[in-house]
């Protein structure tokens, strides 16, 4: 194909675009539709995945210590501790600073609860936190460590807790949110693809006279496509612009407004500044293939006359 071929073609698709003026509205409005509801829900999916691994970012090993472990013993066992290839961060916690932490968590309400307890009365034993690279491998980590106990003659190790039965559970939910949301996504990928090829069809349908003139007085099957392919894309590439337009805007707005309510303030929402090009890309890249795909799709059968 030459290159003055192509700048026809190319006039020629910008042309239907405006030539034909409702049902290029409705691909676009379908187009919109349909990528507006994906858009929605892949925010929404990654929203939650956010929360999701930030809760499971949460999860920590405590190993609670015996009653005066010497300091050099304390050290060797964190030392060991944080070999393991799994540990990312161990950190060292006193009794006295559990104490104060403890303390802090239970706010006013708890004080009572707490009265009596100093420094030189202090229930508490000294704990080594433990953070982990992969949150899953918590339970497979505090089960190394309670094997170390073994290896000390002292037994330094008091009870190791990770949360178990709860991280457990934590996990299945994270898991289980993370397929739902993979599976909604792709069948309202599917769905949106349908729609708008549907929509395209109609739109070469009622043209359908105009493809048999071109066939009859000899043109090609590629150069009756052409035109047809530059409309679709660009009908797939306004469709997208004006989604993503509408789409940030609005999640700018709600970002600002949750910021502002103190009591949606603890829901933080992904920053758009991460996500804008992104999701635009996306979504922009998905509206031109699907307008290919639609017009593609939809001129085949119309070019066998």
């Amino acid at each position: 194909m030459t290159f003055n071929t192509f700048l026809r073609h190319m006039r020629e698709g910008f042309k239907n675009v405006f030539r034909n003026g409702w049902m290029s509205m409705a691909s676009i409005t379908s187009i919109i539709v349909s990528l507006l509801i994906l858009g929605v829900f892949i925010l929404l999916v990654l929203n939650v995945n956010s929360l999701v691994d930030e809760a499971d970012n949460q999860v920590r090993v405590n190993v609670f210590l015996e009653l005066n472990v010497e300091d050099s013993l304390r050290e060797t066992l964190q030392s060991e501790i944080g070999g393991m290839p799994e540990v990312s961060k161990t950190e060292f916690v006193p009794k006295d600073q559990g104490l104060e932490e403890l303390r802090a968590d239970m706010g006013e309400g708890g004080e009572g609860l707490l009265e009596g307890f100093d420094k030189d009365n202090n229930p508490l034993p000294d704990k080594i936190v433990i953070e982990v690279f992969e949150p899953t491998t918590a339970p497979f980590v505090a089960k190394k460590i309670e094997a170390l106990n073994e290896k000390h003659q002292e037994k330094p190790i008091l009870k190791v807790k990770y949360g178990e039965g709860t991280v457990e559970t934590l996990f299945k939910i994270t898991r289980l949110i993370r397929n739902v949301g993979f599976v909604f996504v792709a069948g309202l990928a599917l769905m949106s693809v349908f729609l708008i090829s549907n929509t395209i069809r109609v739109t070469i349908l009622a043209r359908r006279r105009e493809i048999s003139i071109m066939k009859l007085v000899g043109a090609t099957n590629f150069f009756i496509r052409w035109p047809f392919f530059i409309e679709g894309a660009l009908l797939g590439a306004i469709g997208s612009l004006i989604t993503i337009a509408v789409l940030f805007i609005g999640y700018g707005r709600l970002e600002a407004s949750m910021g502002q309510d103190l009591t949606l303030a603890m829901f933080r929402l992904l920053p758009l500044s991460g996500l804008w090009f992104q999701l635009g890309s996306l979504l922009l890249v998905l509206g031109i293939l699907v307008g290919i795909l639609g017009s593609m799709l939809s001129i085949r059968k119309f070019l066998k006359v």
